[in-house]
């Protein structure tokens, strides 16, 4: 059901507070997409396409509501159900259901505290695997009901009794999963690299390794940094979509899917790679080949900018911009993407040339928001980007002649400049050999004075010391 922000508290709501609101009609179907995922990535993508998509907001919402209402997270379901009320007064979903609440609350707490109270027994009877398994069950329980901070808390004592490294792995995989739904990227690069460390047999770290480089790209793009973001998505192995369980948990269904893997390595290897690059990691790298037939359009405008088609690059990404803004982890960096890959096609596109008509830079790449094209070029020219002048009156952009004379002179002062050093590196060398303070590779006859070695005795070192001084005395005056 299409929406309006106009004469909409909901949405009116959500402009005043900031956030992004998007009216074009996403290509994507929203009970397909969602289906990809379980856990609470599933509601936290409904949650932010209910509040960013005015087509879409109705069905997630409903959705939402159905989603918190099987799980035990009252306080999402009750989060779902004001949204829905607001955006539609007359849905029976939107009314709250309170003694589903009440029901579900007091379930909450009777397995809280059952939970704490086995821990409790399983400290007194001393038991280290019965502590750790504790540990874990009352985690899963806080992470279930979004207690995130608890459920952190309950994995991290989990440490102290763990016997074997594959522990050690599956603890921190929990905690890897709690950190990605607390945002807190520099712990999972932390968690990571304890994984990698646990010394963990190579057959099961084999099965480990594809979720911490989808798990770090994840955590790199949060960060903006794409050409890392990329390395990672790029190494990536095509096993990953059909990886089994680790530490209980399905990766590639709670955090990150394949399609997912396709989408963020391609857009951050087309905003960081140049063209050769991007070919050789990405449409000729097997793996990741796999990856992007899930996703056909990131494949393609790859394969347009590979071949110098910059415009049907872009046109191609611009006709997703609306599914990449639904994204929970794409949204806030699409457009910073976007911008590098239309900059970085304008430098590749300009290369070839010495002049270029403004005309056709403005037919080449057409801005949707009808912003003239020498003010892009302008802003690339200040920041560095692109090595060119603009002649305004002929409409121009041209290729910076340099000044023969000017490099001429550059060049013979930098020649200057460094035959002085070499001359004066070559004149200490030949004060030290004078003054015999020059090693040579000792022979079967180190301790004879015929090798030229120096060999530390009175004498000779008074010796040396004379030469030294005459020596420097008579080359560098």
């Amino acid at each position: 059901m299409a929406g309006s922000i106009d004469g909409s508290l909901y949405w009116q709501g959500l402009k005043a507070a900031g956030h992004p609101i998007v009216q074009e009609t996403p290509k994507l179907d929203l009970d397909t997409y969602i289906a990809n995922y379980e856990g609470r990535t599933r509601l936290e993508r409904l949650e932010h396409i209910a509040s960013t998509s005015t087509v879409l907001a109705h069905d997630a919402l409903k959705a939402g509501v159905v989603e918190a209402k099987n799980g035990k997270d009252v306080d999402a379901y009750v989060h779902f159900a004001e949204m829905l009320q607001k955006l539609t007064l007359n849905d029976p979903l939107g009314k709250l259901d309170q003694t589903w609440v009440d029901t579900m609350g007091k379930k909450v707490r009777m397995e809280t505290e059952r939970l704490e109270q086995e821990l409790k027994t399983y400290k007194n009877n001393l038991i280290r695997e019965s502590i750790r398994m504790g540990n874990n069950d009352l985690g899963n329980h806080y992470y279930a009901i979004g207690e995130f901070p608890s459920s952190y808390r309950a994995y991290v004592r989990m440490r102290d009794y763990c016997t074997t490294p594959q522990h050690v792995a599956e603890m921190n995989l929990r905690l890897l999963l709690v950190t990605v739904a607390q945002r807190n990227w520099m712990s999972l690069h932390s968690h990571d690299m304890k994984i990698r460390n646990a010394n963990v047999r190579s057959d099961e770290l084999s099965k480990i390794i594809p979720i911490l480089h989808a798990c770090g790209g994840l955590a790199l793009l949060e960060n903006g940094s794409y050409a890392e973001a990329a390395k990672e998505f790029l190494n990536v192995p095509f096993d990953f979509v059909n990886n089994e369980a680790q530490g209980g948990i399905i990766f590639q269904k709670e955090v990150i899917t394949g399609n997912d893997v396709a989408i963020y390595g391609g857009l951050c290897a087309l905003a960081s790679m140049d063209r050769e690059t991007l070919r050789r990691r990405a449409l000729e790298n097997t793996g990741f080949r796999q990856f992007l037939e899930l996703e056909p359009q990131i494949r393609r405008a790859i394969t347009m900018f590979c071949r110098s088609k910059y415009s049907d690059c872009l046109s191609i990404l611009q006709s997703y911009m609306a599914d990449y803004a639904l994204d929970i982890h794409l949204h806030r960096h699409i457009g910073e993407i976007y911008h590098l890959v239309r900059s970085k096609s304008m430098v590749e596109y300009f290369i070839p040339f010495s002049v270029v008509t403004l005309d056709d830079m403005q037919k080449a790449f057409p801005s949707s928001e009808g912003i003239p094209i020498e003010d892009e070029l302008v802003q690339m020219i200040q920041h560095g980007e692109l090595n060119a002048r603009i002649d305004l009156v002929d409409r121009l952009l041209t290729v910076p002649t340099e000044n023969p004379r000017a490099s001429a002179q550059v060049e013979a002062l930098e020649s200057a400049a460094d035959y002085e050093r070499q001359l004066r590196l070559r004149m200490t060398r030949m004060a030290l050999t004078q003054a015999g303070l020059d090693l040579k590779v000792k022979g079967p006859n180190a301790n004879s004075n015929s090798n030229g070695a120096f060999d530390g005795g009175e004498g000779n070192e008074k010796s040396s010391r004379k030469g030294i001084k005459s020596s420097f005395g008579g080359f560098l005056g």
